[in-house]
């Protein structure tokens, strides 16, 4: 399956389906994931420096004998290692570990107060040497974001959040998208919660989908990149077939209507 990209505002284009590698760190499961995705059609995979997982990644994509381009492949510098000297030497590191001289998508992983500006800085560097094709950030609000115009030579190119049906942030997505700043969903299912929810079930019965299908192509059609987490052969594909149906005005009508702000992951909301 050929899944569609977005243009990011560089000119990078990221498929809109990605697998989430989070938690993934078992050799053997990790290889059968990335083998079940292969075949599915995945070309984007996202891992961080803290997912402890990025040399399974680059043993995974090399094994693969699928070429280097044809895979888009995020990474995320963790906090403790945001600063002047800390972010380059721990991406040198990260390169390392995923075997290839560069990454498609570099990312903050959390708007650390004040180191994150250092960090920042660091990244465009990064990018300007050709170690990352785009740079972004993720768990920033529309606050991080405005500070980061006083000092940032350019804004992020991708933020990658928590969403989905149930925390739908509309505030934040007309931001990015004022600034042409793409979201990228994590958690987009919710890690599972809500999936009885009556409208969803209603609307994934009439199109012949799971409620988790549903809740994937409600973001793929609002122009987010969706990068759902998996360890399971069957759920991979699920996952990423999405693109056999559209939801109509109505069905998104009522989706909109059960947006009830529930996170199931940390809160950047009160960080200064």
């Amino acid at each position: 399956m050929k899944v569609p990209e977005l243009t990011i505002v560089d000119g990078v284009t990221i498929p809109q389906v990605g697998l989430g590698l989070w938690q993934n760190t078992d050799p053997a499961e990790f290889a059968g994931a990335f083998s079940a995705a292969l075949a599915a059609g995945y070309r984007h995979f996202d891992t961080a420096q803290i997912y402890h997982n990025e040399q399974l990644l680059g043993d995974a994509w090399r094994a693969s004998g699928v070429a280097r381009e044809q895979f888009f492949l995020t990474t995320k510098i963790h906090i403790g290692s945001f600063g002047t000297r800390k972010t380059p030497k721990s991406f040198t590191g990260s390169l390392e570990k995923l075997q290839t001289e560069y990454v498609d998508l570099l990312l903050l992983h959390f708007p650390v107060p004040i180191a994150r500006k250092a960090a920042w800085l660091q990244l465009e560097k990064i990018k300007a040497a050709g170690g990352a094709r785009s740079i972004g950030v993720s768990n920033f609000t529309i606050r991080h974001l405005k500070e980061m115009e006083s000092y940032a030579s350019e804004l992020p190119s991708v933020n990658q959040v928590e969403l989905h049906v149930f925390l739908q942030q509309p505030e934040l997505v007309d931001y990015c998208r004022e600034r042409n700043i793409i979201i990228e969903a994590y958690s987009p299912l919710a890690h599972g919660k809500g999936m009885g929810d009556p409208i969803l079930n209603e609307i994934a019965k009439k199109y012949d989908k799971s409620p988790a299908q549903i809740m994937l192509r409600w973001c793929v059609q609002n122009g987010f990149v969706v990068i759902p987490k998996s360890v399971t052969a069957e759920r991979i594909s699920a996952n990423i077939n999405i693109f056999d149906f559209t939801l109509d005005k109505d069905d998104l009508a009522k989706i909109k209507g059960i947006n009830r702000n529930l996170r199931t992951c940390w809160d950047p909301t009160y960080v200064p």
